[in-house]
């Protein structure tokens, strides 16, 4: 039997539906039934309603160990995409916790349990930094602690570091690396915030450049790692690198409503933050844009995702065909 953990959320729902039409006996934990709502949902989109009920749901939480001596009971594979994505400083203490104390707690069971394989997501965010005479990140690309880092790339960093403990101590293994993800279903959450931000009339865009790719593309590749013999690698999974300028626009045509309009500058971005902190701190609000997330919206890097092709001869979605086909769904 496999476990998918993080089953409510962008990545897990849709490996689910994947596991689910490849024949998979699945096994997911909720935190609670509210949770599994937009799992449901997503099934209805796709209308896959019949294979919802195939899901053997198991409610748990990957800081709660009781709750996992449940959900680990004759698994063979584990799929581990829970995760807490947070930019806002004050949820920093969560953030590494759940993803760092929460990918220590499957490994463990991994080991303890006699798991075969575990398949890991984690995040370009976590990849290196490129020194000076280098222009595109790898998966080889060094690590660099002195460069500065959002909370969130510094706990998928911590997890990774527990998945090649895991490695160390017999498991096999593979990571895998996402750009942004985009996919339908989950609009007030990660990417799917661009959707509807576009929607509600969207001003500004910048023009930093990062990786994209489908959520379809980033569960089939990890369904095809887990059935190969590839373990103890991870891998860079980007369909392409675009400036955030041409997704919003392409975001924007596909919803047939405007295209923002004024180009948000690093002085622009910087001071919204700035005025951010300012509201978050006499209001109590939660951060709309953190130092980090201001610095990444202007920030170019580029990304290579040869690896994965060269490992499994995959040819990735085009991102921008892709953002018209689940506006239509």
């Amino acid at each position: 039997m496999v476990l998918v953990t993080g089953g409510t959320g962008l990545v897990g729902a849709h490996l689910l539906i994947h596991l689910l039409e490849k024949g998979e006996n699945v096994r997911a934990i909720y935190r609670n039934l509210d949770s599994t709502k937009k799992t449901k949902a997503l099934f209805s989109l796709y209308q896959k309603n019949g294979l919802y009920d195939s899901i053997q749901w198991v409610q748990g939480d990957v800081l709660d160990i009781p709750t996992l001596e449940n959900a680990f009971q004759e698994i063979n594979q584990v799929y581990h995409c829970a995760a807490m994505i947070s930019f806002d400083p004050k949820e920093e203490a969560l953030v590494r916790k759940t993803n760092i104390e929460g990918t220590a707690n499957i490994v463990n069971f991994c080991l303890a349990n006699n798991v075969k394989k575990l398949c890991h997501v984690s995040s370009i965010a976590a990849l290196g930094d490129l020194p000076e005479h280098e222009s595109i990140i790898t998966e080889e690309t060094e690590w660099n602690p002195e460069k500065p880092h959002s909370d969130y790339a510094i706990s998928k960093y911590g997890a990774e570091m527990e998945i090649w403990r895991a490695l160390q101590e017999g498991l096999e293994v593979v990571i895998v690396n996402p750009g942004v993800i985009i996919g339908p279903g989950f609009w007030d959450q990660g990417s799917g915030e661009l959707f509807t931000r576009v929607k509600n009339g969207l001003s500004f865009y910048t023009n930093g450049l990062t990786g994209f790719v489908a959520v379809s593309d980033v569960v089939d590749v990890m369904y095809q790692l887990m059935k190969s013999s590839i373990h103890g690698e991870r891998f860079t999974l980007i369909s392409e690198n675009i400036v955030f300028k041409d997704l919003l626009f392409s975001i924007a045509d596909a919803l047939k409503v405007k295209r923002p309009k004024y180009h948000a500058t690093p002085f622009i971005m910087n001071a919204l933050s700035n005025l951010d902190w300012v509201s978050s701190n006499i209001f109590g609000q939660k951060r709309q844009l953190s130092k980090a997330s201001a610095r990444s919206s202007y920030t170019t890097d580029l990304y290579s995702n040869e690896k994965i092709k060269n490992a499994l001869n995959i040819k990735f979605e085009d991102v921008h065909n892709y953002i018209k086909e689940i506006t239509n769904l």
